[in-house]
């Protein structure tokens, strides 16, 4: 059973305003990627759409002089450890069961190593499946944050997941948590 839709996640004023300040057009494609990952990698789409949608919400704005600053970005920001808490608050506010937001935080706070110290860290199936949509919507210099999607239509896009997640799930072939 799903607690919690994307429409619901993504039209809430907290996610609005983090999603904008990321990146709404790169949060979609993300989502998207992850559906088609958590199939390969036989893991539930419905946390796995909802990790990718809200991962980079703990985005900081790094400037200098005016002007993104994707070198002080990368070494400076935490955005996945601010990232999982919004979530996590924004997720049990919103009634999703509370194992699943403790999941979806997970797989956003390990959805990046850059603010780890050297090392590999063990992935759990979604924290892995997260990781790999983010990267396979990246693009040099921190570009696919300003790629830009008309609000109405990235609702459709996320109505049109819901309905994949909801459709992938009835099949019963992914048990809700996991």
């Amino acid at each position: 059973m799903r607690h919690v839709t994307l429409v619901e996640i993504f039209t809430h004023p907290i996610a609005q305003k983090y999603l904008t300040r990321s990146g709404i057009a790169h949060a979609v494609s993300v989502a998207y990627h992850a559906f088609r990952l958590s199939v390969q990698h036989n893991v539930n789409p419905d946390l796995a759409t909802k990790a990718a949608l809200l991962h980079d919400i703990g985005h900081y704005e790094w400037y200098t002089n005016g002007q993104w600053d994707y070198e002080k970005y990368r070494q400076n920001d935490i955005h996945a450890i601010k990232g999982a808490e919004r979530a996590h608050k924004l997720l049990i506010r919103l009634g999703e069961e509370p194992q699943a937001a403790k999941e979806i935080a997970l797989a956003i706070l390990l959805h990046t190593d850059s603010y780890l110290p050297e090392g590999t860290i063990h992935q759990r199936p979604l924290q892995k499946v997260v990781k790999l949509a983010d990267e396979a919507d990246e693009e040099p210099g921190g570009k696919h944050h300003y790629r830009e999607m008309e609000y109405n239509l990235a609702v459709k896009k996320i109505k049109e997941l819901d309905k994949k997640v909801l459709e992938l799930l009835h099949s019963n072939q992914f048990k809700q948590l996991g």
